[in-house]
């Protein structure tokens, strides 16, 4: 991991963990159409970070996703950027 500010790896978690609960939730917990809305508008906004922002994000992901115990949440950390539409699947 390189020298970075520790609170950016806490933010990028709380991130990760809300797309993920936005996409575990059921219909009646949070209404299908807003937690649509509000993932295209989260991976809009990291669309319009720095090709270097990008870049460390996708690293601090897959920092978090290696020091991760939790298989579930690790194998999420690791596919969070194709979900959120940073990358394109690498799967064809």
């Amino acid at each position: 991991m390189t020298d970075r500010d520790p609170l950016v790896p806490a933010l990028t978690g709380l991130l990760v963990d809300i797309v993920w609960w936005l996409e575990s939730c059921e219909d009646e917990e949070v209404d299908p159409d807003s937690a649509v809305k509000m993932m295209e508008g989260m991976g809009w906004t990291l669309l319009q970070l720095s090709s270097e922002q990008r870049q460390s994000l996708l690293q601090v992901l897959a920092d978090l996703a290696e020091g991760e115990e939790d298989p579930a949440r690790r194998e999420f950390l690791e596919s969070f950027p194709v979900a959120i539409g940073m990358v394109e699947d690498q799967e064809d």
